[in-house]
Order: C-alpha cells, then structure tokens, then sequence
C-alpha cells in the first residue's frame, strides 16, 4: 500500500502492549495562575487605528 493508504483489516489485527497501570491524566498540572501586564508609550487610540489600517489590508 501506498503512504497515507487505509487499509481496515491492518487495524483489526493491531494490539497495544501497554501497561495501562490506572493513572489518570491531570489536565490541571501546568495549570498557572497570574497577571499580565503590558507597559506602552503607544496611545490606545493609536493601536485601534493601527489594528483598523491591518484589518483593511
């Protein structure tokens, strides 16, 4: 079979040999609490104008 081809019956006859020891995933683990804070001598005025300039572009 070429590359990137489906065959079915190759997935039927795969198995894992994984040791599945019960752990569950802790999605929260990197999880980061915090603040971020930008400093600027650009006007916001300026940067809404400057975002409408890209936008029409």
């Amino acid at each position: 079979m070429g590359f990137g081809s489906y065959d079915e019956s190759e997935q039927e006859d795969a198995t894992t040999d994984t040791d599945d020891d019960g752990e569950a995933v802790n999605v929260h683990e990197h999880d980061h609490d915090g603040d971020v804070n930008v400093e600027s001598d650009v006007d916001t005025d300026a940067l809404v104008d400057r975002l409408g300039e890209i936008r029409e572009e």
